[in-house]
C-alpha cells in the first residue's frame, strides 16, 4: 500500500520532469532560432529608410558608481543624433548622479541629452514612476529604455529600430544582455551562465514556438503610441516589465526578440544583493499572476498559458524541488523509505544529465562561453546556486503575502551596484 512520502515523491519526479522536459524542448527550439538569427541577412544601414525619432529612457536612482560609464556608451552608439533624445531620470539620487550627469550634458552640448531631477515628493518611488516621469518628456516616435548600469553596443539601437519599423505586428522588441562583471567571481559566474540559458531557452525558445517574448527591464524599443494608450507603467508592479508585456499583447501586438542588439549590464557581486534583487522579481511575478490570473483570467491565447506556466513555476515546481530535497535528505537517515519499485536514483542521475544538457545546449550558442570551466560549473550548479533559489522563492512569496495582509504597498528595491 502506497505511504504518504510515496505520493509526495511521484509529484515531485512528476513536476520536475514536466518543468526539465519542457525547458529541454525550449532550449533546441532556441538553438534552433540561434541558426535563423545566424543565416538571417540583416542590412541595418539600408535597411531603415527614414529613421524614426527614438525617445531613450535611462531611470538613475544613486548610481554614481555606474552611470558615466553608460550614458557615454548609450552616446556613442550609432544612430542619427538628430533622431534621438537622451533622457535621465535622476529619480531623487543623495549621491553624486546629478553632478556626474550634468559634467556629461556640458562636455557634449550637441547631444540633445535632458536630465530630469525629482524629489522625495514626486521621486524615489521605484523604477516604473520614473520611467512615466520620462515618458511625459518623450518626443520620439519610439521609446527605448536601458538600466543605469547598461553599456549597450555601438549598433545595438540600429537593430532594435530596424526590427520594430520592418513589421507592422511588433509593438516592442527585445535585444540581448550579457553580463560585464561575469569574472569578477564564482557568483557572477553562475549569474552569466543562468541569464544566457535563459534568453536563449526562454525568450528566444518561446520567440520560436509560441511567438511570445517577455519585455526584460532593460535594452528593448516600444512604439511609444502604444506604450501610451498602456497608460504608462504600474507603479504597483515591482516586476514592472512583465507586468507590461501582458498589456502590449492584450491589445494585439507581439514582443520580438532581436539578440544581435547586444546590451552589456552588471550582475550583483555579493549574495546578499543577489538575493534581495531576486526576491524581488519572484515577489513581481506573483504580482504579475496574481493581478491577471485571479479571480478569473484576463487575457487569453498564447500569453495566458505563459501566465500559466509562470504560475505552476513558481508553485508547484517551487514545491515539487522541496519535497524532493526533503525525501533525499530523510531516506539518506532512514526516516522515510520509498516504498515504490523502481531504481529512483538513476531516475535522478538521468534528470540531472538532462540538466547539464539544456545549460549546455545554450552556453554553444555564445562565442567562447562553453569551456571547461562553465562546464564545470553547469555540473555543480544545480546543487549549489540552483538550490538557493528555494530560499528566493520562500523569501519572496512570504514577503508578497505579508505586505497583502498588511495591506502594505510592496516596496521596490534598487539593486546595489559595484
Amino acid at each position: 500500500m502506497l505511504k504518504t512520502v510515496d505520493y509526495i515523491f511521484m509529484y515531485s519526479l512528476f513536476s520536475i520532469w514536466i518543468l526539465l522536459l519542457f525547458n529541454a524542448w525550449l532550449a533546441f527550439a532556441g538553438h534552433s532560432f540561434f541558426k535563423e538569427i545566424k543565416e538571417r541577412k540583416i542590412d541595418i544601414i539600408k535597411g531603415i529608410n527614414n529613421y524614426p525619432m527614438v525617445s531613450i529612457l535611462v531611470p538613475a536612482h544613486n548610481e554614481e558608481k555606474v552611470i558615466e560609464r553608460s550614458i557615454l556608451a548609450i552616446l556613442k552608439m550609432d544612430y542619427p543624433k538628430d533622431k534621438r533624445q537622451l533622457i535621465v531620470i535622476n529619480d531623487n539620487s543623495k549621491d553624486e548622479t546629478g553632478i556626474i550627469l550634468e559634467e556629461i550634458k556640458s562636455k557634449y552640448p550637441n547631444e540633445n541629452i535632458q536630465i530630469i531631477t525629482t524629489d522625495a515628493r514626486t521621486g524615489g518611488k521605484g523604477k516604473a514612476n520614473a520611467l512615466n516621469i520620462g515618458l511625459q518628456y518623450a518626443t520620439g516616435e519610439y521609446v527605448v529604455v536601458y538600466d543605469a548600469d547598461n553599456t549597450p553596443e555601438v549598433m545595438s539601437l540600429r537593430y532594435l529600430v530596424y526590427e520594430i519599423v520592418n513589421s507592422k505586428e511588433y509593438g516592442a522588441v527585445i535585444g540581448k544582455f550579457r553580463t560585464r562583471n561575469k569574472d569578477a567571481n564564482i557568483l557572477t559566474r553562475f549569474i552569466n551562465i543562468e541569464t544566457l540559458s535563459f534568453q536563449w531557452m526562454m525568450q528566444g525558445g518561446r520567440w520560436k514556438k509560441f511567438g511570445i517574448c517577455l519585455l526584460p527591464g532593460t535594452n528593448f524599443i516600444i512604439r511609444k503610441d502604444l506604450l501610451e494608450k498602456l497608460g504608462g507603467w504600474d507603479t504597483k508592479a515591482i516586476a514592472e516589465d512583465t507586468e507590461l508585456s501582458i498589456r502590449v499583447y492584450g491589445n494585439g501586438f507581439k514582443i520580438a526578440f532581436m539578440p544581435r542588439a547586444v546590451s552589456w549590464e552588471q550582475e550583483p557581486e555579493t549574495f546578499k544583493v543577489w538575493f534581495k534583487q531576486r526576491t524581488r522579481w519572484v515577489k513581481g511575478n506573483i504580482y504579475v499572476v496574481n493581478k491577471y490570473l485571479f479571480p478569473l483570467p484576463k487575457c487569453s491565447g498564447p500569453i495566458l498559458i505563459d501566465l500559466l506556466y509562470m504560475f505552476l513555476e513558481s508553485f508547484l515546481f517551487f514545491f515539487a524541488v522541496i519535497f524532493s530535497d526533503a525525501v533525499f535528505i530523510l531516506g539518506l537517515f532512514g526516516i522515510a523509505k520509498i516504498s515504490l519499485p523502481g531504481n529512483f536514483l538513476v531516475i535522478w542521475m538521468l534528470a540531472y544529465i538532462l540538466f547539464i544538457l539544456e545549460i549546455s545546449i545554450n552556453l554553444t550558442m555564445e562565442k567562447g562561453e562553453y569551456n571547461l570551466s562553465n562546464f564545470f560549473l553547469i555540473v555543480i550548479m544545480y546543487l549549489t546556486y540552483c538550490q538557493c533559489w528555494i530560499m528566493v522563492c520562500i523569501s519572496g512569496i512570504y514577503s508578497y503575502f505579508k505586505d497583502a495582509i498588511f495591506k502594505r504597498e510592496h516596496t521596490w528595491y534598487k539593486t546595489e551596484r559595484f
